[in-house]
């Protein structure tokens, strides 16, 4: 079996592996530049399952920044029915891609 975690990165739970391409919310970071993330909530390695309190303070995870896009549009459309009121707003994310490339435990 795999060796994967969840862990916490910018206010969201992701279950990562090593080896992952994550899309994240925007991170503000340069393509290229390696990552320490410490927020990890749970651990599982084979049968092994830690369980922070919140977190699991002697696992790190290692990842390195892919690229920042923009994200799917998301359209909403409101309307009323009967009062010809119609009106469509739009939304575009700003996103980070990551790569997770070491889940270490000491």
């Amino acid at each position: 079996m795999k060796k994967y975690a969840v862990v916490k990165i910018a206010g969201l739970q992701y279950k990562v592996a090593e080896g992952d391409e994550i899309a994240v919310n925007n991170l503000n970071q340069e393509k290229g530049k390696e990552l320490v993330l410490e927020d990890i909530l749970l651990l599982a390695e084979d049968d092994k399952i830690k369980i922070g309190q919140p977190f699991i303070k002697e696992a790190k995870i290692k990842a390195k920044v892919v690229e920042e896009f923009k994200g799917d549009k998301i359209r909403v459309a409101t309307y009323k029915s009967k009062a010809r009121f119609r009106k469509v707003k739009g939304f575009r994310p700003l996103l980070t891609k990551i790569k997770i490339e070491k889940i270490a435990t000491s």
